[in-house]
């Protein structure tokens, strides 16, 4: 696995360059052919727009100034073919260039992906969602950049200055030297833009994401914001977070805005320098009226491509800065890898065993030594005052997280020896806050998966007395689903989870707080579902409302990360502990 890129100070932006410059390269290999191409169509342009002058110094000196004015339209036509190729080699080339920073940025993306996917759930408690989207979108359009207008035309501006410098040297060394003699300047105007520039979009990257991750997060909790009039000092944060993105980039365009000028500055002095000098070897029949009209077109072609390769620069860094965040995500190691050759089953037959289990959440101890057998075909309940470690045991047998201490079995086998992708196929979760995508109600509780069947989805609907409402809705099973199942009810939303996992068929159920937040007669419909749904499986159900969980073969009563009790609903009354002060607390006139 290579070595995780970690930010660079100063001394190393060289070399931390050249490495994500090489990393991008890769993505380009697949594509060889095409950039290659992308190159002689390029080396092809050049030459037609280095032959233009040499062909005016011709038609000067061999037919205007001899008066030989038959012998112009062979040149006239050669020229229009000469700017006709360059034209068409432009074409192509702009065309392949193109297309390779699509191709580029389509493996990228998918890259980020598939590899976002097998992050662990730590990774995502950490990093904002906004964050990533950058690293999917813009970040990803940047790099489009040094394929498409970077790498090659990069090459293709150091191929016209070199080609100018060898026609310049080939007509007149002298006036040629006089020309080059602005380019010290140049270089240092150029070395110190570079140091400057470098580090502003860097800047601009990390602002940027900022303004994502702000947008992601008041935007999902617009209700939150306008519930508590949140919106002016909403705005005022998002005014601040702007105004640095802002300033970063205008930081940036000073640089451009000196630099451009005096290149363009520089350029017009070696221009001056040509004719003070042209027209002192004219004088001396030194050299024609035809070697200085070309001289003067190639100082105007020469420093052109000087400035673009500011502007490629400018492309080159904006790439760099995104590169080294994306390669960053994707040199992030998962902790939590399936196993080469892992165990695999598609059946629970023994259970899942505890034992001696910690596990601590940034720095903080959720789960202090539990030991815990839950049989096969047993249906468990786990309850206790918020923060307990209830929804921390249901994560950790579907490891989404790792313990630090002691072991969890399932069939008698360490959940880190088993095949993640089989593991994980043997369960089915339904949460308090059910997530719901975009895209039909029949999507949503299939996934796409191709191995359910529409009959099996609706009959797993009909089976969890969701089928009445479904057929209720403009298209059935068909009717859209909004961003996060908001034309839905939460009870609604639960019974489509239930109907998902009964869909999948899973040999362990959990319930997590499955009928929290809903009305009456949603969770009578729920209580109802969940006697299909729990049937034949090994289920764990994490409640707050005590009556939905008295029918449990057995309750675990959790208290600061520890079991404290555990028993039947009868047993756990009769001991009169921490589970009969929960319940009283519910059911106050109920208590004998």
């Amino acid at each position: 696995m290579p070595r995780l890129l970690t930010a660079p100070d100063s001394t190393d932006t060289a070399r931390l360059d050249r490495q994500l410059f090489l990393k991008l390269l890769n993505y380009g290999k697949p594509y060889w052919y095409l950039m290659a191409l992308a190159v002689i169509l390029i080396i092809a342009g050049m030459a037609m727009e280095i032959l233009g002058p040499y062909l005016t110094k011709i038609a000067v000196d061999r037919y205007i100034l001899t008066g030989n004015y038959s012998g112009l339209y062979g040149i006239a036509l050669l020229f229009l073919g000469v700017l006709s190729g360059n034209f068409l080699f432009r074409y192509a080339q702009m065309m392949v260039t193109q297309y390779v920073g699509q191709r580029v940025m389509l493996d990228l993306r998918q890259d980020i992906f598939s590899h976002v996917q097998n992050l662990p759930q730590q990774f995502f408690d950490r990093n904002p969602i906004g964050r990533l989207i950058t690293r999917v979108t813009s970040d990803v359009e940047s790099l489009n950049q040094i394929f498409s207008q970077g790498l090659v035309m990069i090459f293709g501006d150091i191929l016209l200055i070199a080609g100018i410098v060898v026609m310049m040297f080939s007509l007149h060394a002298g006036l040629a030297l006089w020309t080059l003699s602005v380019m010290p300047f140049i270089l240092l105007l150029s070395f110190l833009f570079r140091r400057r520039v470098r580090h502003f979009f860097g800047e601009i990257r990390r602002h940027l994401a900022r303004i994502n991750s702000f947008l992601q997060e008041r935007i999902s909790g617009m209700t939150i914001v306008q519930l508590f009039n949140r919106q002016e000092e909403d705005l005022r944060l998002f005014r601040e977070i702007n105004w640095q993105y802002t300033a970063s980039y205008i930081r940036t365009i000073f640089y451009f805005a000196v630099f451009f000028p005096l290149v363009e500055l520089l350029g017009a002095v070696a221009l001056g320098l040509i004719i003070y000098r042209g027209a002192f070897y004219i004088h001396h029949q030194l050299v024609t009226f035809g070697i200085l009209i070309a001289f003067i077109q190639y100082v105007r072609r020469f420093f052109r491509p000087i400035s673009d390769l500011a502007e490629k620069y400018n492309v080159l860094q904006s790439a760099l800065a995104a590169s080294e965040r994306i390669f960053r995500l994707l040199e992030t190691q998962s902790t939590i890898k399936s196993p080469t050759n892992g165990y695999k089953s598609n059946r629970l037959n023994q259970g899942i065993e505890f034992k001696n289990v910690w596990f601590t959440y940034d720095q903080e101890e959720v789960l202090k030594g539990i030991d815990l057998l839950i049989p096969a075909g047993k249906r468990y309940a786990l309850v206790g005052h918020t923060g307990a470690g209830k929804t921390t045991i249901s994560r950790l047998i579907g490891r989404f997280y790792d313990v630090q201490k002691g072991q969890i079995l399932v069939d008698g086998v360490d959940v880190k020896e088993w095949d993640l992708y089989s593991l994980r196929r043997l369960m089915a979760q339904v949460p308090q806050e059910v997530f719901l995508f975009s895209g039909s109600i029949l999507d949503n509780i299939r996934l796409n998966d191709p191995s359910i069947s529409e009959e099996r989805a609706m009959e797993a609907a009909r089976l969890v007395n969701a089928h009445q409402f479904i057929e209720q809705m403009p298209g059935g099973y068909y009717a859209r689903v909004q961003e996060r199942g908001k034309n839905l009810s939460q009870g609604q939303r639960q019974l489509l989870a239930l109907a998902r996992a009964l869909a999948f068929n899973p040999q362990i159920l959990i319930l997590d707080e499955a009928t929290a937040n809903i009305d009456s007669e949603s969770e009578h419909l729920i209580q109802e579902a969940l006697k299909v749904v729990l049937q034949n499986r090994t289920a764990i159900v994490i409640a707050h409302r005590l009556s939905t969980i008295q029918f449990m073969d057995q309750i675990v009563v959790l208290h600061r990360g520890r079991i404290y009790e555990m028993g039947t609903h009868q047993e756990l009354l009769k001991q009169r502990g921490l589970y009969y002060r929960l319940y009283q607390l519910q059911f106050q006139n109920s208590i004998p």
